[in-house]
């Protein structure tokens, strides 16, 4: 069977995961350039795969047409590769770096940044709240979005004035619509904004986790340049993108189902509920980068050959209805089993997962309890997707924050 080419504008990702199902639960896809790989879309075969040293995360030792020169610094999904970071090593190397940001990331760590999440928090909504009654309002862009990106800013100390510049670069890290050209300039323009950020902090110190980093660096922890730039990008790139999908997924959930919503403002149901429930059906991360089978491998029927590369499709996993037989791709609160694998497995598990959790059990309770009457501005079937395989998300969400009754009476 010839390979599935993911469509680089991730318009139908629900759709071509039903699609790969049907040759199994591994499926040979095409990427950019012609590159072929795997999509693992089974819960039970993703499961196995992330918990299974055999399939590495680095492509500097394992991935042959990287090692050999065949993947040029312009093929668009070149940041998921060339960048120096956890999530492109494995064992000793994975657990240095990861032990260097464990202790941001406690249960304790998370908790005391409640009032600083709380303000960050009332501080969008008191903005959207300015916006005229009848003006329509993007809350992706100036909620969704602007939580996490503020928060992992303010955790990593960057100045307000470099946070564009600093940001651009995971925007377009995650755009799998980008040219060679465009891919290629942002590798060079993401790296020398992380760098200018990171000689900024050595000579203006904080309270943060570059400064913490840096001095790691400084002091013999045997944290290299590249490992450091390569954190920075991860976290301050990458690292927001999973609770921005999960605030707008959530979000439209409640917004398109008025007894949802009335349940859970109410608390007939756990606000929790609608947290995993999200995860679970609207995995925020769709088709992620990459895995490579150190050795010859069988797994779910098929036969993977030593150094191909893998994708895990979290937004598969969630709806596989070997895990999920009662209406997989419904959203059901009240589901007892909420089973997903959105924050990974193993010991790549997401490490910022605690504090998505918290920030999002803050933010959407307040955000629907400020604007009750808030509707969509759209049909649903008019949103549009975010332009990309690797996550899963919507563009945009346009809403009346008073309701079209307030709209219309203006």
């Amino acid at each position: 069977m010839c390979p599935y080419r993911l469509d680089p504008e991730g318009a139908d990702t629900h759709g071509e995961t039903a699609r790969l199902r049907e040759q199994g639960p591994i499926a040979r896809v095409e990427l950019q350039d012609g590159v072929l790989a795997w999509s693992v879309h089974d819960y039970a075969v993703a499961k196995q795969i992330m918990a299974d040293e055999r399939f590495s995360k680095n492509p500097r030792k394992n991935w042959p047409a990287y090692i050999n020169g065949e993947i040029s610094n312009g093929w668009p999904l070149i940041t998921w590769v060339a960048m120096d970071t956890m999530a492109t090593q494995d064992g000793a190397d994975h657990a240095r770096l990861r032990k260097l940001l464990l202790k941001a990331f406690t249960e304790r760590r998370v908790e005391s940044m409640r009032p600083h999440i709380e303000k960050t928090v009332k501080e969008l909504l008191d903005n959207m709240a300015a916006k005229a009654d009848d003006e329509i309002v993007d809350i992706k862009e100036m909620f969704h979005a602007e939580l996490p990106t503020r928060l992992m800013c303010d955790l990593f100390g960057v100045p307000e004035e470099r946070r564009a510049e600093v940001l651009a670069g995971g925007h377009k890290n995650i755009d799998t619509r980008i040219s060679s050209e465009a891919a290629e300039a942002n590798l060079g323009q993401w790296q020398e904004a992380i760098s200018d950020l990171v000689e900024y902090k050595r000579h203006h110190p904080g309270d943060d986790l570059t400064s913490a980093l840096i001095e790691a660096r400084d002091e013999g922890s045997r944290l290299s340049d590249s490992e450091l730039i390569g954190t920075l990008h991860l976290l301050l790139g990458a690292g927001s993108e999973t609770l921005v999908n999960a605030l707008a997924h959530s979000s439209l959930a409640l917004l398109v189902d008025a007894d949802l919503r009335k349940k859970v403002t109410s608390g007939e149901i756990p606000w929790v509920n609608v947290w995993e429930e999200t995860l679970r059906v609207e995995s925020p991360v769709a088709h992620l980068p990459f895995r490579y089978a150190t050795e010859d491998f069988e797994i779910g029927g098929v036969k993977i050959s030593k150094g191909d590369p893998l994708l895990v499709d979290f937004a598969g996993i969630g709806r596989d209805p070997a895990v999920h037989s009662d209406a997989p791709d419904e959203f059901d609160a009240l589901r007892p089993d909420k089973t997903h694998l959105s924050f990974g497995h193993g010991v790549h598990y997401c490490l910022g997962a605690r504090l998505a959790k918290h920030a999002w059990m803050i933010g959407i309770p307040a955000l629907f309890e400020r604007f009750p009457d808030m509707e969509l501005a759209v049909r649903r079937d008019e949103l549009k997707g975010q332009g990309s395989f690797v996550v899963n998300g919507h563009a945009s969400l346009p809403v009346h924050l008073k309701g079209r009754a307030a709209a219309l009476a203006r």
